[in-house]
């Protein structure tokens, strides 16, 4: 019949010829090969792979850090960083309080080449003002955040708080001693929240994961 057929070796050797032509062939192996491969776990040496699977094992971390680094980036790494972002974000806000100012003011005009000028203005001057405002806070927020831990040497979220609240006190520290203890209060409580929600995980009982 035609399944006999298919079991005899000359029907095996034409499929190996045809997997060895076209390089498609696959490799028949008898039930005693398979014996004695584990179907669980792995084998100290793969017969197959001709690999040690032990190395195929990650449990370390595959970072690549100079020697004496630290895993996770440093206050003056993060400094570019935030700033940037802070820049970023303040004018990205400055530009739609700017539009919602513009159209605000100007609802009574009809849309003419004065009314957009004077949205476009609006929009541009509320975006450079918003920018400078939070790229300034994170500058004075970055500079002594890095000199607060080069002074104490250790890197806690003590130097997040004194940062935070030192920031408030010179921002608005134009504003006399009751307008620098009120920046003061507002950043201690920011910086806090803030420290409070980088180690919420070490406080519910699992290990933070800070790159």
């Amino acid at each position: 019949s035609q399944d006999m057929d298919n079991n005899t070796p000359a029907s095996g050797a034409f499929k190996g010829g045809l997997g060895s032509l076209f390089g498609g062939g696959t490799p028949e192996y008898s039930n005693t090969e398979l014996a004695g491969v584990p179907l669980t776990g792995m084998s100290p040496l793969s017969p197959y792979l001709n690999v040690d699977p032990r190395f195929l094992v990650q449990d370390t971390d595959e970072f690549i850090l100079p020697t004496g680094a630290n895993k996770t980036r440093g206050r003056f790494e993060l400094a570019f960083f935030t700033i940037g972002g802070c820049c970023i974000t303040g004018a990205a806000f400055g530009t739609l309080n700017g539009l919602r100012m513009g159209l605000t003011e100007t609802r009574d005009m009809p849309w003419s080449k004065p009314r957009n000028v004077q949205i476009l203005n609006m929009v541009t001057r509320q975006g450079a003002s918003w920018a400078n405002t939070l790229g300034s806070v994170a500058l004075l927020y970055s500079v002594f955040g890095v000199a607060i831990e080069k002074a104490r040497g250790a890197e806690d979220d003590l130097n997040t708080v004194a940062a935070g609240t030192l920031t408030g006190m010179l921002f608005k520290s134009t504003s006399g001693l009751r307008g620098a203890a009120r920046g003061g209060l507002v950043g201690l409580a920011m910086s806090g929240l803030y420290a409070l929600y980088s180690n919420w995980d070490h406080l519910k009982g699992t290990s933070p994961s800070r790159y």
